[in-house]
């Protein structure tokens, strides 16, 4: 198992996330010369690139892990996993909907509408630029999602997008086919991981996550994985929390490959 390391949130190359990737693994780290142009031709920049990596591994029968600094790099590892002749469905793990719009946002975060990119709108912002065939509504799993706005708890009543508490995850609740699992860390109680940038109260602890994500690999269906490490950079890490989260993680992942 190797790891595709991209110190990025959103546009922005953040070479201090400290991610505490455990010795022993291979890491290819991420560097994209970004166009001092609008956020959407950077992001496509980046996406385009990722899709390109994430292709060629997939083409090397090698399963893409990414570890990211958000949700939004999923996109262009979807669009790898397309061009590589995969029909992904897409496990989104997180404390939040991801599906806010342009239009409806209050705060302007663009991390805050990932999934909704992913899943084809305004396709000439993102999606359009990678030539990305968005996944069908009901091959979607929006897991946990405790953190709502109301645009986005309207739109989920009305969309074919499927819903599960963590401890619902099961072989059964998967949508069919290849997976790209977007993990974002954020689920964790704040309380579990400090110096998270959006922290979600009344979240799971760490054996509660770790049980869902093995439901996944269980499944011998996992195309992808992106582990969102969604704290702020710069911070240290008390305790040794982070260290030993991402080291589980990943050593299930490995196990899972067998």
């Amino acid at each position: 198992m190797s790891v595709l390391y991209v110190p990025y949130h959103l546009d922005e190359h953040q070479p201090d996330l400290n991610v505490p990737l455990p010795g022993g693994v291979p890491v290819a780290e991420f560097a994209v010369e970004l166009p001092g142009a609008d956020v959407w031709s950077r992001l496509g920049r980046l996406y385009d690139a990722v899709a390109t990596t994430v292709e060629r591994a997939v083409r090397a029968g090698e399963r893409p892990v990414v570890v990211s600094g958000d949700c939004t790099v999923s996109i262009g590892m979807t669009a790898g996993l397309q061009r590589a002749g995969l029909d992904p469905s897409i496990v989104w793990i997180d404390a939040h909907g991801d599906l806010q719009t342009p239009e409806t946002t209050t705060s302007g975060y663009l991390g805050g509408m990932a999934l909704r990119f992913l899943l084809g709108y305004r396709p000439r912002d993102v999606a359009g630029r990678l030539a990305l065939r968005p996944p069908p509504e009901d091959r979607v799993l929006l897991v946990d999602a405790r953190d709502l706005d109301p645009p986005e708890a309207g739109y989920l009543a009305s969309s074919g997008v499927a819903r599960a508490g963590l401890d619902e995850v099961t072989s059964e609740s998967l949508p069919p086919g290849p997976l790209l699992l977007n993990l974002d860390l954020d689920v964790l109680d704040p309380s579990c991981l400090p110096g998270l940038r959006y922290p979600a109260a009344g979240g799971p602890d760490v054996p509660a996550l770790l049980r869902a994500v093995r439901v996944v690999l269980g499944s011998g269906r996992l195309a992808a994985l992106n582990l969102a490490c969604t704290w702020h950079p710069g911070r240290d890490d008390p305790g040794g929390v982070r260290e030993r989260l991402v080291a589980a993680i990943l050593a299930d992942l490995r196990d899972s490959a067998g």
